[in-house]
């Protein structure tokens, strides 16, 4: 079964601080997607990044300077780390998997 799970429900942090947003997945696929959304109130879900199992991911200019993810495919997590906090990055944030099937033809 593929799943995402966050198990860091709601977190307080002083601003200038850094915080990770754990997420852990599990998926039948060998290779993976995760993505990476921030979401204001009353406002559509904003891709901040994304990590593959191969390859490599991308990041969204406006969040380069101070939001990473790494994919550990042996641990099956893809943490998301914010440094130097801002008052406007608080918000909902949501992991998501897109696994893949890779064939040879």
């Amino acid at each position: 079964q593929d799943k995402v799970e966050q198990a860091s429900r709601q977190m307080t942090a002083d601003e200038a601080a850094q915080v990770t947003l754990l997420c852990n997945y599990s998926t039948s696929f060998t290779n993976a997607y995760l993505f990476w959304y921030k979401q204001l109130p009353n406002r559509s879900p904003t891709f901040i990044l994304s990590e593959f199992t191969v390859g490599k991911g991308t990041i969204e200019d406006e969040f380069k300077d101070r939001f990473s993810a790494t994919l550990d495919s042996t641990s099956r997590t893809v943490p998301l780390m914010i440094k130097k906090l801002h008052v406007s990055d608080s918000a909902v944030y949501y992991c998501a998997l897109r696994p893949t099937v890779t064939e040879t033809h």
